[in-house]
């Protein structure tokens, strides 16, 4: 049923390893992960593991680097307005219809967070890179911006297969320590359903482990499946799975539930200040866990 006791090797990499089994408690999968840890996470509507983050804010969890996926929102408003993060990647953070994401500006504007500002197509190809096992991604269309001049980690070449006179951008590959989503079902065996959720399987591939939080664990496997293995994960790309019901909350899950927005609303409202986020947080993440 689980994979060998041994690293797997994929495709000319070495994968990590699996002695125990995937199935997880809610708390000991956020334990999972450390202070300074490189986490990967998706955008509001993709899958987002809010049950788990809050679990990481009650953890006390410090100087996470995120890369958000292409864009982030709630959730990482949540992580930086709880002092858990030290620096971002993503191409936006906003709470969308609701307004601007408070505890996201209020560290920005004093400082607080280091922002490695990028665009949605340079999020991707970083990605694709470390999913290929390769140091960096070619990508056009940004030489010049403002954008390109502030990362000195992005190089602009002479295109190597052309006479010259053609310039070409390469981004580091995006190699995130983990990457952490929900999902609407999982099986025993450690594979999960992204669906039409590509951006969660490129995560996964891209990231040394994968800690996924699911709605649903059902006893068969989701690859005996014809209408759900093609959107279905490999459990050689999953460290460990915890059932959570209504796990994206307050955020929706595509299928299952939508958005909650009276509480994204006076979310909004509360995390203007510093006192209101306090209230927040201990309303909805400390003393919902009691």
């Amino acid at each position: 049923m689980f994979p060998h006791a041994e690293p797997v090797e994929v495709w000319g990499w070495v994968r990590r390893t699996m002695t125990d089994g995937y199935q997880s408690t809610l708390n000991d999968l956020a334990a999972r992960i450390s202070d300074g840890v490189h986490l990967a996470i998706p955008a509001d509507r993709r899958g987002v593991a809010m049950a788990a983050t809050r679990a990481l804010i009650r953890r006390g969890v410090k100087n996470l680097r995120l890369t958000a996926v292409p864009t982030s929102g709630l959730q990482a408003d949540l992580l930086i307005g709880a002092g858990a993060v030290s620096e971002i990647e993503t191409s936006a953070v906003s709470l969308g219809e609701y307004g601007p994401a408070p505890r996201f500006t209020h560290a920005v504007t004093r400082g607080q967070i280091t922002i490695r500002e990028a665009t949605c197509p340079v999020i991707h190809a970083g990605l694709q890179a470390s999913e290929k096992g390769i140091p960096f991604m070619p990508l056009r269309g940004i030489i010049g911006s403002d954008i390109q001049k502030h990362r000195a980690d992005w190089r602009v070449v002479d295109n190597p297969m052309a006479d010259g006179g053609d310039p070409i951008l390469l981004l580091p590959a995006i190699a995130p320590d983990v990457a952490l989503f929900h999902v609407s079902l999982a099986d025993r065996d450690g594979n999960v359903w992204a669906g039409r959720d590509r951006d969660l399987i490129t995560m996964a591939h891209a990231s040394r482990e994968t800690l996924v939080t699911a709605e649903k664990i059902q006893d068969a496997n989701l690859f005996d499946d014809p209408v759900r293995s093609a959107g279905a994960l490999s459990s050689l790309y999953v460290t460990a799975v915890a059932q959570a019901e209504r796990g994206a909350w307050p955020l929706g899950q595509p299928g299952l539930y939508g958005d909650d927005g009276p509480h994204l609303r006076a979310y909004a409202e509360a995390a203007q200040t510093v006192d209101g986020f306090a209230g927040y947080l201990d309303e909805h993440v400390f003393a919902a866990a009691a």
